[in-house]
């Protein structure tokens, strides 16, 4: 895994979940590769904690985990995870 991918903040709107990286970087990929989290109430959503070093989100209340390393590699990645 590449340390250096660390997440700062992650951001929403209608299509895209927008991840803040600690270079400055923002990853955005499309709501719609996540259906856990289309699903789930905005209070969900907002409610979210960095886990392994900010190299993975967590959303406790969904219980949905989600590597920022794997959203990088694309749609095919997270399929497969």
């Amino acid at each position: 895994m590449n340390t250096s991918i660390s997440a700062k903040a992650v951001h929403f709107d209608e299509q895209y979940l927008h991840v803040e990286l600690a270079d400055r970087r923002i990853l955005s990929t499309p709501m719609e590769w996540y259906p856990e989290l289309q699903q789930a109430t905005l209070a969900q959503l907002k409610h979210y904690t960095f886990i392994c070093r900010n190299t993975g989100i967590e959303w406790p209340d969904i219980d949905y985990h989600l590597s920022v390393e794997a959203m990088f590699a694309g749609r095919e990645q997270l399929q497969a995870a």
